[in-house]
């Protein structure tokens, strides 16, 4: 489970935010203040950090650069603005992206998967319980033996992979793998993930043991 460390002045929107990420998967720490957020990354993990701009005392370009003395934890900032500005000026100090008020719930995820993605995406190579995904050759293998996935079925199964106990919904599979503005229908999810089973099953790999429906959401891999 990933833990995102929630940085606002504001109560309300720590709580907001939590609210849209907690279902997801994700374990929130909430801090009202920059120095509260360096202090609290100083002493503990986050994989993920959403950073306010526009808060007292100390704002959220201050903290980013802070932060940055001492950790490349990837970094969201979030603010109502949105000038260019402002944005490449986020980018400088050391943010890894930039998201403005008010903002979309799917955005939101899709955004902090894009980043959480590129973080791990230095691990080329996974191997779980015989079945190996490599990315660097695109190809995937259990006992020996390949097992040809098309481009999409081979991202699906490496998303799974990298992500183990967190619950895909279809929609964010679909803006994950075709982009925001895609047309791509859920059931082509669908589609793909029936695929991955069998031909994973046909190589003898076990995938209904890991491979996991939740219904009315998505899809997961148990580990």
């Amino acid at each position: 489970m990933y833990t995102i460390l929630l940085v606002d002045d504001e109560k309300r929107m720590l709580d907001l935010l939590e609210l849209y990420l907690t279902p997801n998967g994700y374990r929130c720490v909430k801090c009202e203040s920059g120095v509260a957020a360096i202090r609290y990354l100083e002493n503990n993990k986050a994989d993920l950090v959403l950073l306010d701009v526009m808060m007292p005392e100390m704002d959220g370009w201050e903290t980013c650069k802070q932060i940055r003395e001492f950790s490349n934890v990837p970094i969201i900032m979030v603010t109502a603005r949105d000038a260019t500005t402002d944005v490449v000026q986020g980018l400088k100090i050391g943010a890894d992206d930039y998201i403005t008020k008010p903002f979309d719930e799917s955005e939101l995820l899709a955004r902090i998967e894009a980043v959480l993605r590129r973080s791990v995406g230095k691990q080329t190579k996974l191997e779980f319980h015989g079945l190996v995904w490599d990315e660097a050759q695109h190809k995937v293998q259990y006992a020996g033996h390949d097992i040809f996935l098309t481009p999409k079925e081979f991202a699906i199964l490496g998303l799974f992979l990298k992500h183990p106990n967190r619950v895909f919904s279809r929609e964010q599979l679909i803006v994950t793998l075709w982009g925001y503005n895609a047309n791509t229908e859920e059931r082509t999810i669908d589609s793909h993930v029936k695929n991955i089973r069998e031909k994973l099953r046909q190589a003898g790999f076990p995938i209904d043991q890991f491979l996991q429906t939740v219904w009315g959401v998505g899809y997961k891999w148990e580990a």
